[in-house]
C-alpha cells in the first residue's frame, strides 16, 4: 500500500487510512538494514496496519460455519494466528517489492456511509498495475479495512476455502490452528526469511 499518486485528487477518509498506512510502511521498507531482521518486520507492519484492520470481523468471515462451532479458546487462538500469517505474508511483499506506487481511483460514498470500497492500483515499474480494492467499514468513526481483493479475489473468500478443506482433511479447527501457530512460529524463527 503505498504512498498515493493518483485519479483521485481529493482522498476521501477511508482513501486516506490506506495512503497513510501505505505511505507509512513503504517508507519504512525502503531501509534495507531494518528489512534484513523479518521478526522486526513483521512486528513493524503489524502495529501499523493493527489499527486500521478489524481482525475480529475477519477471523469469523474466514472460517464461516466453523466459527459458529468453534470454542471461544479456538476463535481466540485463530483469530491470532491468522492475524500472523497476514502480517507475515504482506511483511514479506513489503520487503521484496518496495519499489511500487498506488493510485486511488475515484470513490463514491455518501455522507452516512458505513461500508466503502477503496480501489487502487499498485503500479510497479516493467510490471502491469494490480488492482487492490480494500473492503472498509466505519466503527467507532474511524474506518477499518475487514477484505482485501487483489485482482477480483477476495482474501477472505480464498482463505475461507483453504480453511474449510483444511478442517475437512485434518479432522477439527484445533488439528488446522495447531499446524498454522506452528507454521507461523517457523518463518518467524527463520534467520534469512
Amino acid at each position: 500500500m503505498p504512498a498515493a499518486k493518483g485519479i483521485a485528487d481529493d482522498l476521501q477518509p477511508p482513501q486516506q487510512v490506506i495512503q497513510s498506512v501505505s505511505s507509512q510502511l513503504q517508507q519504512k521498507m525502503r531501509d534495507k538494514s531494518f528489512t534484513k531482521n523479518f521478526a522486526q518486520v513483521t512486528q513493524y507492519v503489524n502495529n501499523v496496519i493493527d489499527p486500521h484492520t478489524d481482525f475480529d470481523k475477519i477471523a469469523p468471515l474466514v472460517l464461516g460455519k466453523h466459527w459458529k462451532t468453534a470454542t471461544t479458546g479456538e476463535q481466540e487462538r485463530f483469530k491470532h494466528e491468522f492475524q500472523t500469517l497476514i502480517v507475515r505474508t504482506y511483511s514479506r511483499a513489503f520487503v521484496e517489492y518496495n519499489d511500487w506506487t498506488m493510485r486511488f481511483m475515484p470513490i463514491e460514498m455518501s455522507d452516512d456511509a458505513t461500508k466503502v470500497i477503496v480501489k487502487t492500483e499498485v503500479l510497479q515499474p516493467g510490471q502491469q498495475p494490480v488492482d487492490v480494492s480494500y473492503r472498509m467499514f466505519l466503527s467507532k468513526g474511524e474506518w477499518k479495512v475487514y477484505d482485501i481483493m487483489i485482482g477480483g479475489v477476495s482474501l477472505v473468500t480464498n482463505y475461507r476455502s483453504t480453511f474449510s478443506e483444511e478442517i475437512q482433511k485434518k479432522g477439527s479447527l484445533s488439528a488446522v490452528i495447531d499446524e498454522l501457530a506452528k507454521r507461523n512460529t517457523e518463518a518467524l524463527a527463520a534467520k534469512d526469511s
